[in-house]
C-alpha cells in the first residue's frame, strides 16, 4: 500500500547507491523532500572539523521531490504471465493468517474478491459483494480452492487442524473470470493494507494440466518459475517477504532447511514490509581518484537547515598500517528502530526515530505488526537514525556512528593514520581484504558479522595480525548479505532484549545456514576475543581500574603515561569509559586461558542487567562478583595480539581536539605500537592466500 512520505520530523530523507565505494567511482543521492532543495554538497565527517568537499554534485534530471514508501508484501502472477497459458479453472493457495484487523483482502483475480473485515470472510462478484460472514481461523494453515464451471464459482477452504477442524464450501452464481493480474494477500490496485500470513502451494488448473510453484528456501534474487503445465509462468513476491518460513508439511522432524526443504516452502508476507525502495537519483558525483578514504555525506539544504545522508570512501590501496573497520551491518540492524513509547522511557528527542514511526518504518530490532520479527532489510532505504548528531533516545547519548567519528576524530588529531574497509567488502574479499596490513581496528559497537568476515578475522589474527576490538558486545549476532539486502534471524540467546523468532524459523533464507548467535555455531565473541556483554544499562558508565596484571611487561606498555590506577570517568557516552554495554571474560565459554584481565570496571547500578546466556556455578555470591567489565590484552602464537575494550563506551571516553586523558594515552599507546609492529610477512601465509581471496568455507582457522 502507497503513502506519501512523512516529512513532519525530517524535511529531507534518502539513501545512497552505493552505500559505500573506492575512490574513482560515482555514487547517487535517491532523495524525498518536502521543501525545495537550496544546493547539495558533500560534506567529510571523520575530520576534526566537517570539511566541505569541492567535488561537483550534479543533478541528474529527476528533481528531488516527495516520495511514497509502498508498505507491505505479497505474491503476485501478473496478466501478461497469465495470458502464456490455455484457460484457467482454478487456483489453490495454502494460507496461515496470523493477525489482521480492518479491512483485508485474501485473493483478487478478475471479477472475483475474497476478503476480510476483522477476519470474517468477505467476498465480491463484478464489484457485488456476497455476504459469507465466517470467521476464518488464525495460526494454523488452510488450503483454499477455487474453481469455475463457466456458470458458476466455488469456493473450498479447509484445514486439517486435528484439534480445530474447519471446513467451507460456497457456491456462488456467477462464472469467475480470471482476467488481470492474480494477487494473493492484496487488493489488484495495492490500496489497502496487504494480508499478514504465510503463503504456500500456489497452484494454477488449466485446460492443459496443473501449473504449480514451490517457494524455495534460498531467498530468489527474481521472479519464481512454475512447474507443470504447458508453459513456465513467472510468480512475483513483491516488496521482500520472508522466505524460509515452515509450510504445512513442517512436521518437527528437523529444523534445518537443507535436510527438508519441502517443509520450509512457505513465505511470510506482512503488511509493513519494505523491500528496496525505487526512488530514482536526484543527484550523483563521481568521486576523485585521490579522495582519501572517510565517511562522508551528501548534505542537503533547504529553506529550513540541511541533513546529511551518510555514505563511506574505502580504500583500495594501502596507505597506512592500521584498518579501520566499519561496522555498516550494526549500523543497519538498528537504522530506524522504533522505539515505542509504551515500552521505552525516551532519555531524549530524536528526528530520526520520530520519522521512522511517523513512516511505520522497522529495525532489524522491531516487530512486524502481527508480532512476528522484521529479519531482513534493504540498504537502498532512508536510515534516518545514521547521523553524525545522533543521540540513541534510551541513554539520551551519541550511539553507533556518531562514537565511531569521535574515535576516528581522536585519530587524525593524534596523527594515527588509518586506511577504511567496510565490513561488507571484508564479506567480499574475505582475508584478502586485510592484506599487509598490521592491525584492524573496530568501531564501538561491531555487534553483526557474517560467517565470512568472523572467519577473515580469524585468519588474520592467526598470521600474525593484530585486532584491536574498541567496543563492546561485538563479534555476536549472525548476519548474511545478497545484493543491498542484509538478513538477520534471531535466536533465544537474545531473550529479553529484542524479538526472539521460533527455533524452527532460525536458519537463513540467503544462506540456509542456521542463524542467531555466532557463538552457537562454535565461534564468534568468546573464542575469538575472549570476551562477550555481561551487562547492559543505561544509566552511568563507570570507569576501570587496573589488575596486577596491566603491570606485567607484555602489558605495561599500554599503560605509559597513565599516572592513575583507575581512569575513565569522562566520556561523551553515559559519562565514563565503561557504559552501555560491557564484556567480560568466562573460560567456561570459551575464554582462552592465556587472556590477561588488564582492568576491570566495577559497582555497576542495579539497573545493569546480566547477559541471561551465563550460567555461575558459585550462584548468587559468583553472579555478585561478575557484575563487571574487562578490559583484555592476549598475545597470540602468531605474534598478533586481540586487545578488548570491552565497552560500548569507550571510544566515547576518549579526549576531543588538542585534550588528552588517560583513555587517550592507552588507546594512543595500542595504535602506535600497533602501527610500529614489524611487517607481517608470515611465509605460511603468503603461500595460503597467494595474494587472492582465501576460500571461505566457514570452517575455523
Amino acid at each position: 500500500m502507497k503513502r506519501p512520505v512523512d516529512h513532519g520530523a525530517m524535511a529531507v530523507s534518502g539513501y545512497t547507491v552505493p552505500w559505500h565505494i573506492a575512490a574513482g567511482a560515482p555514487v547517487a543521492l535517491h532523495v524525498s523532500s518536502s521543501r525545495p532543495v537550496r544546493d547539495v554538497r558533500i560534506v567529510r565527517l571523520d575530520t576534526p572539523t566537517a570539511e566541505f568537499m569541492d567535488w561537483r554534485v550534479e543533478p541528474t534530471g529527476n528533481a528531488a521531490s516527495h516520495r511514497d514508501f509502498d508498505h507491505g508484501s505479497f505474491p503476485r502472477i501478473a496478466a501478461t504471465e497469465l495470458a502464456k497459458t490455455t484457460k484457467i479453472s482454478g487456483v489453490a493457495f495454502e494460507v496461515y493468517l496470523t493477525r489482521n484487523d480492518g479491512a483485508r483482502v485474501l485473493f483478487e483475480c478478475g471479477n472475483l474478491r475474497l476478503g476480510l473485515q476483522d477476519g470474517r470472510l468477505t467476498s465480491s462478484h463484478d464489484g457485488k459483494p456476497q455476504e459469507i460472514g465466517e470467521i476464518l481461523p488464525a495460526n494454523t494453515w488452510l488450503t483454499v480452492e477455487i474453481s469455475s464451471d463457466g456458470n458458476a464459482t466455488i469456493l473450498k477452504i479447509g484445514s486439517d487442524d486435528l484439534l480445530s477442524p474447519y471446513r467451507l464450501h460456497r457456491q456462488f452464481d456467477r462464472p469467475w473470470s480470471p482476467l488481470g493480474d492474480m494477487v494473493f494477500g492484496a487488493s489488484a490496485a495495492n490500496d489497502i493494507k496487504t494480508l499478514n500470513a504465510k503463503f504456500s502451494a500456489i497452484a494454477l488448473q488449466t485446460a492443459t494440466g496443473h501449473i504449480a510453484w514451490s517457494f524455495p528456501t534460498l531467498l530468489p534474487s527474481g521472479p519464481i518459475a512454475s512447474a507443470g503445465g504447458d508453459s513456465v509462468l513467472l510468480l512475483e513476491t513483491v516488496n521482500q517477504p520472508a522466505f524460509c518460513m515452515t509450510s504445512r508439511r513442517w512436521d518437527g522432524s528437523s529444523f534445518d532447511p537443507r535436510l527438508v526443504p519441502s517443509h520450509y516452502d512457505a513465505v511470510h508476507c506482512h503488511d509493513d514490509d519494505m523491500g528496496a525502495l525505487q526512488w530514482p537519483a536526484s543527484y550523483h558525483v563521481h568521486v576523485p581518484d585521490e579522495a582519501p578514504a572517510g565517511v562522508y555525506a551528501f548534505e542537503v539544504g533547504h529553506d529550513e537547515g540541511a541533513e546529511r545522508i551518510v555514505f563511506f570512501i574505502t580504500s583500495s590501496v594501502r596507505r597506512a598500517p592500521l584498518l579501520f573497520l566499519v561496522p555498516t551491518a550494526t549500523y543497519l540492524a538498528y537504522a530506524d528502530e522504533f522505539l515505542p513509547a509504551h515500552l521505552y522511557e525516551w532519555m531524549c528527542e530524536d528526528r530520526g526515530h520520530r520519522f521512522a514511526i511517523d513512516n511505520n518504518l522497522k529495525s532489524l530490532y522491531d516487530y512486524h505488526s502481527d508480532l512476528s520479527g522484521v529479519s531482513i532489510a534493504s540498504y537502498k532505504k532512508p536510515k534516518a537514525t545514521l547521523r553524525d548528531d545522533y543521540n540513541y533516545p534510551l541513554c539520551g547519548c551519541p550511539h553507533n556512528l556518531p562514537v565511531d567519528l569521535h574515535f576516528l576524530r581522536f585519530c587524525h588529531n593524534n596523527g594515527i593514520a588509518f586506511d577504511l574497509i567496510t565490513d561488507r567488502d571484508l564479506h567480499e574479499r574475505g582475508v584478502a581484504g586485510l592484506q599487509d596490513y598490521q592491525a584492524v581496528i573496530t568501531g564501538s559497537h561491531p555487534e553483526y558479522m557474517s560467517v565470512e568476515m568472523e572467519h577473515a578475522l580469524r585468519q588474520f589474527a592467526a598470521t600474525g595480525g593484530a585486532i584491536a576490538y574498541l567496543g563492546g558486545n561485538g563479534f555476536a549476532g549472525k548476519v548474511a548479505f545478497q545484493d543491498d539486502l542484509m538478513e538477520l534471524r534471531r535466536s533465544p540467546l537474545e531473550a529479553g532484549r529484542t524479538w526472539d523468532g521460533p527455533i524452527a524459523e532460525q536458519s537463513l533464507s540467503i544462506t540456509n545456514q542456521p542463524g542467531g548467535h555466532l557463538r552457537a555455531s562454535g565461534r564468534g565473541e568468546f573464542s575469538l576475543t575472549g570476551v562477550a556483554i555481561s551487562l547492559m544499562g543505561f544509566d552511568g558508565a563507570r570507569p576501570f581500574t587496573r589488575t596486577p596484571d596491566s603491570h606485567h611487561p607484555s602489558a605495561a606498555w599500554l599503560f605509559k603515561g597513565v599516572a592513575n590506577e583507575t581512569f575513565g570517568d569522562e566520556g561523551i557516552v553515559l559519562g565514563g569509559a565503561a557504559g552501555y554495554e560491557v564484556d567480560a571474560t568466562d573460560p567456561h565459554l570459551g575464554t582462552s586461558p592465556d587472556t590477561m584481565v588488564i582492568a576491570r570496571a566495577t559497582d555497576f547500578p542495579d539497573s545493569f542487567v546480566h547477559d541471561a546466556t551465563r550460567w555461575y556455578e558459585g550462584g548468587v555470591d559468583e553472579r555478585a562478583s561478575r557484575r563487571c567489565a574487562e578490559m583484555t590484552l592476549r598475545h597470540l602464537p602468531s605474534g598478533g595480539l586481540i586487545f578488548c575494550a570491552s565497552s560500548v563506551a569507550w571510544c566515547g571516553a576518549l579526549p576531543t581536539g588538542d585534550a588528552m586523558n588517560d583513555v587517550g594515552r592507552i588507546t594512543k599507546n595500542l595504535l602506535t605500537h600497533l602501527a610500529a609492529a614489524k611487517s607481517r610477512t608470515n611465509p605460511d601465509r603468503q603461500q595460503q592466500s597467494g595474494g587472492q581471496p582465501a576460500a571461505r568455507s566457514g570452517s575455523t582457522a
